[in-house]
């Protein structure tokens, strides 16, 4: 019984100094103040490579805010939709990377900006055979990244799923 007293003591005083050392001392600040107000360079930047696809399936291909870039997984397929290459995974994943670096160009970056990159495929074993193509792709450093082989994707005949995020 005589733990409980301290203990609530000790409690009480740690929520007070949480308390105390998130408070800022500056002469004009708001009590009300609490989150800073998004700059316009912060501000999400939209870009769809294929609008009216990205349109009838509710995505957007990348978005950029501050310097930080993220785009959606690019496939191996005409403006149409139609795949490109079928059966053929050393050229879809080619195919993916051409639109990669049209997004990446697009807002000014190179491929030596990007810092992760997820790969998606239905045939990994055929994947691991192309995949010394990225090597051609990645010339100074290769970005962080996670292969995964998946059941399927989006559409019948798609091999290759690869989606990025760079910095500058």
């Amino acid at each position: 019984m005589t733990k409980f007293p301290s203990l609530a003591l000790t409690l009480f005083a740690g929520l007070l100094l949480s308390v105390s050392c998130n408070t800022v001392d500056t002469p004009n600040a708001s009590a009300t103040e609490t989150t800073a107000k998004p700059t316009a360079s912060e501000a999400p930047e939209y870009f769809n490579l294929r609008p009216k696809l990205e349109k009838d399936y509710g995505y957007s291909h990348a978005v950029k805010i501050g310097n930080d870039l993220k785009i959606s997984g690019a496939v191996s397929m005409n403006d149409s939709g139609i795949i490109v290459a079928p059966g053929n995974m050393q050229q879809q994943m080619k195919n993916c990377y051409t639109d990669l670096e049209k997004i990446l160009q697009h807002y000014g970056y190179t491929i030596d900006n990007v810092v992760a990159e997820n790969i998606y495929t239905t045939n990994m074993a055929e994947f691991i055979k192309a995949s010394g193509f990225r090597n051609t792709v990645y010339k100074k450093q290769f970005p962080t990244g996670t292969w995964l082989e998946v059941k399927g994707l989006a559409l019948q005949g798609q091999l290759i799923e690869i989606d990025m995020e760079a910095h500058k």
